[in-house]
């Protein structure tokens, strides 16, 4: 394919370079290439990191990605130059210099595949490039004579799509016995008879199967704690019984994850078990995720019909292209390019999808047709739902359908139950949460086109039909009068707050700040104080705030009763669409009621005496010292309690595994008991099955832990200077991980551009405008980038082989001494009794888990081998055992590590010499 005649721009943290259309390229300084670009537009590949290299945040061109996402829709591309170029059947470009020459030839061979007639997703990309055009697209000239109008007219994307079907309801369940022996024949057909027959896996397998078994009491499920190294294949190990078990009693089993990568990772694994499809076409294993996730088509469509405008509106077409290709909608994690968002600088995606609970049900005109919808249908029929720990505990709680409540399930990553459970059982009283309840009783405060938003709009032929429904329905919208609205955080600052709850509102600000005793050292952080000793008129604010949500409490109850009385003596005009309409109206409310009645014993107890089972506080959410959020929190001191309750007694088997459950004191028993603490069993006099099966790895010949005792704390030059210095000798593929993103940001800022230059990319979070997801990709990709990032790469991130062979920890992990953290500390060291010691227990517990997750993502094979680097002298040796037995550990210098991280470069049996050599 010929290469576009057109310049091209590259720029990294080594330089910049300029192709012109004739094909010589050049080096230029920044002001140079600014200049060139502001002039002529240039081809570039991810515009805002090329703006972010360059220091010129509005620089624009015609960039590649937009293309690809144009022409690809829903396909995969790692987006960087070598990513493009594999996609594109392309050659890899050598250095920084050839990047330019790729451009133009990838534009060329892009813009071919329009003109070639088995382009797979030639349908819609015309009358799509007509609405681009009056956008004025950059990419529409170039496209323009490549796409000739179709001879005949391309269906809309809203006829295109299938619709989903109502079904009957399911049977319950056959009660079958799940026997051992039937478990491991399984296994063996999913790993292949060709595989190794791993015996931890056998045995984790047939510990699992017990999960399974018919439930013996009410209330009583079978519950299975399984500790799995890295390596005993724990998914197929749980997907064995799994999948024996939904072939023979027909019921459906739920597996909850925490991270998305193995939400992905499972999918791919339940092929062995399951086809992609049953014979009538529907799907056996269904990815579930939380509303939030899926492009709602009604957002859509008000985003092409004016909504949006500007860049938002392209990319809002661009989305219109991926939804008539995509799997199953999902925009977060799913088939959406995690960077498409990211190239408008812009939060569109979130605005695409139902963010704020605003859906109408049935009075949508794409409801049959909903993603939603139908993930919401296809995983009820489904043998096996991936999940995510929020989503199974919120279903739990709160499900529209009693009956499609998960009864057998497995929570990997069960190390996160406790923090899911935590934010799953929480209430938070903010000006954000409160303005989004005001917005779905009354409506937005500016006219949207497309959407009946509000209750009084959702719900007008309910209100004409029935007087006593409507006079509700008024008293609602009336009541929420009292909650905040736009420019309420504006309101708090100039100290003119409207209406009790902004009142309420503004005092706990005041308070906040009345309190602070950081002296301004927290600038970059939220603030937060007790929500003890209120003086009396912030209790006589927070008692009329209370008394504002009852009196919108109390209508919204009537009018879900009103709606039940409708659905039972239903009148003439209610068809099946209204019925499923109001139905979604009725599951709504009655979350938002359970909201508000929430709120207000969170209120009631303010100024009074303090509930042991509760820990409340006021807080001032900033970002970059700007605030975004004020309010007032409660959480449960043990959220495991509400869990209990909530999943774990409705369920009959469940599983929580993980190669972190237990706490790794080196008391065997001290640790399962922490473990069973943490799984909410003793909350329901459950006495669960324990399993513990160690990993495979040789931990004493593939990995090394380097304790390095001469970077002094707080010392960002040295700091630096040893993240740079380890990166070079590893050279590359480094996983920085940071307890601040401030002292991230400042190391990334100084020892950037000399690795650039020495052909070693290094990416961060909260630096490169590009979403954690594709972060992690372009790290897998190329074994000689590194990145740098916080709490989200410390598990959940699989980079297997040599794209990961180096793990550098900042400090030791200390847990941030929030209000939370402390009344659990003290908690802890109350259970303990006499003994003492429970409240540093309790912390280091916390510590041991984030090592041990982190040093997980170094060895992920049996061919893996690596350094674990703490860049810290004051390391607890209390706190080793967090690393896997027999992996050698040493407390050296910063040269020392070097040398062996050097070493270990150029020789992978280093490590393994210098094992036997200290032993």
């Amino acid at each position: 394919m010929a290469p576009l005649a057109l310049p091209a721009l590259h720029a990294s943290h080594a330089g910049s370079w300029l192709r012109d259309a004739g094909g010589t390229t050049r080096t230029v300084g920044k002001g140079e290439a600014v200049m060139a670009v502001a002039d002529t537009p240039h081809l570039i590949l991810n515009a805002p990191l090329v703006a972010t290299r360059l220091g010129y945040p509005d620089l624009s061109g015609l960039d590649l990605l937009e293309l690809y996402a144009f022409i690809h829709p829903a396909r995969f591309v790692v987006p960087t130059p070598k990513g493009l170029a594999h996609a594109l059947s392309l050659e890899e470009p050598a250095d920084d210099a050839q990047v330019p020459r790729l451009l133009q030839e990838a534009a060329g061979v892009l813009l071919a595949t329009c003109e070639d007639p088995a382009w797979a997703e030639r349908e819609g990309a015309w009358s799509a490039l007509q609405s681009l055009t009056r956008l004025r697209w950059p990419w529409t000239g170039p496209l323009a004579h490549r796409i000739p109008r179709p001879e005949r007219a391309e269906r809309w994307l809203f006829s295109k799509l299938p619709e989903w079907e109502d079904a009957g309801e399911l049977p319950q369940p056959r009660q079958v016995q799940i026997d051992e022996a039937g478990t491991l024949s399984r296994l063996s057909q999913l790993t292949g008879s060709a595989a190794e027959q791993r015996t931890g896996q056998r045995d984790y397998a047939a510990r699992a199967a017990g999960a399974f078994s018919p439930r013996l009491k009410s209330g009583q499920p079978h519950l299975l704690l399984a500790q799995a190294g890295t390596g005993i294949g724990k998914t197929l190990g749980y997907l064995a019984p799994a999948s024996l078990w939904t072939e023979q009693s027909g019921g459906t089993v739920w597996v909850s994850t925490f991270t998305k990568a193995l939400q992905r990772q499972l999918r791919q694994e339940s092929r062995r078990a399951w086809p992609e499809r049953r014979a009538d076409g529907s799907q056996p294993v269904v990815v579930r995720k939380g509303r939030e996730n899926y492009l709602c088509l009604l957002n859509l469509e008000d985003a092409l019909q004016g909504g949006f405008a500007g860049r938002a509106a392209i990319l809002a077409h661009l989305v219109a292209r991926w939804a008539a290709y995509t799997q199953d909608g999902d925009m977060i994690g799913g088939d959406l390019p995690g960077w498409l968002g990211t190239l408008f600088r812009k939060r569109g995606i979130a605005a695409l999808t139902d963010q704020r609970g605003e859906c109408v049900y049935a009075g949508c005109p794409h409801y049959r047709k909903c993603f939603i919808e139908r993930a919401a249908r296809a995983s009820a029929r489904a043998d096996l739902v991936i999940g995510n720990h929020a989503l199974v505990m919120v279903n739990a709680a709160r499900g529209r359908d009693p009956a499609a409540r998960p009864t057998r399930i497995v929570f990997d990553e069960g190390h996160h139950v406790f923090d899911a459970a935590d934010s799953t059982f929480a209430a938070a009283l903010t000006g954000a949460e409160a303005i989004e309840l005001r917005r779905w009783v009354i409506g937005p405060e500016k006219a949207s086109r497309g959407r009946r938003r509000g209750l009084a709009a959702r719900l007008a032929d309910v209100a004409s039909y029935d007087e006593a429904g409507g006079r509700a329905i008024a008293a609602a919208r009336d009541a929420a009068e009292a909650l905040p609205s736009d420019g309420w955080l504006q309101r708090l600052v100039e100290g003119a707050p409207s209406g009790p709850l902004e009142d309420l509102l503004a005092a706990v600000r005041a308070t906040v700040y009345a309190r602070d005793e950081s002296g301004g050292t927290e600038a970059g952080y939220g603030l937060e104080t007790e929500a003890a000793g209120l003086e009396g008129p912030f209790v006589e604010f927070a008692q009329a705030a209370r008394a504002a949500l009852s009196e919108l409490r109390q209508p919204l109850i009537r009018i879900g009763t009103r709606l039940e009385a409708l659905l039972e003596e239903p009148p003439d005009w209610l068809d099946g669409q209204g019925r499923q309409r109001i139905e979604g109206a009725r599951h709504s409310l009655g979350w938002r009621v359970d909201l508000l009645a929430a709120w207000e014993a969170l209120l009631e107890r303010l100024g009074g005496a303090a509930d042991p089972e509760f820990v409340d506080w006021l807080s001032i959410e900033r970002s970059e010292a700007r605030e975004f959020d004020v309010g007032i929190h409660r959480r449960w001191l043990d959220p495991m309690k509400p869990f209990a309750r909530t999943v774990l007694e409705p369920a009959h088997g469940v599983v929580m595994t993980s190669a972190t459950l237990t706490d790794r004191t080196g008391r065997e028993e001290e640790d399962w008991a922490a473990a069973i603490r943490r799984s909410g069993a003793p909350h329901i006099g459950v006495a669960p099955q324990i399993s513990a099966h160690q990993s495979p790895f040789n931990y004493a010949g593939q990995a090394e832990v380097l304790i390095v005792t001469d970077v002094p704390r707080g010392d960002i030059p040295a700091l630096a200077g040893a993240y740079g210095r380890l990166i070079e000798a590893s050279g590359g593929g480094v996983l920085g991980l940071f307890t601040a993103i401030r002292r991230l940001r400042a190391v990334h800022g100084r020892i950037a551009d000399r690795l650039a230059r020495g052909g070693l990319p290094l990416y961060a979070q909260h630096v490169d405008p590009i979403d954690t997801g594709t972060l992690v990709d372009i790290f897998r990709d190329d074994p000689k980038a590194s990145l740098l990032g916080t709490d989200a790469l410390r598990d959940g991130v699989d980079v297997p082989g040599r794209s990961l062979r180096l793990v550098v920890m900042e400090q030791v992990p200390w847990p941030r001494p929030t209000i939370l953290h402390r009344a659990r500390r003290l908690a802890a060291g109350s259970d303990a009794g006499s003994k003492g010691g429970g409240a540093q227990s309790y912390d280091d517990g916390i510590i041991r888990a984030r090592l041990a997750q982190a040093f997980g993502r170094l060895i992920r094979s049996k061919d893996d081998r690596g350094h674990f680097v703490v860049l810290s002298s004051a390391f607890p040796s209390r706190l080793l055992t967090a690393f896997p037995a027999c992996t050698p550990i040493h407390r050296v210098t910063l040269d020392e590590a070097l040398q062996r991280v050097a070493a270990h470069g150029q020789e992978p049996t280093m490590i393994e010499t210098d094992a036997k050599h200290d032993a």
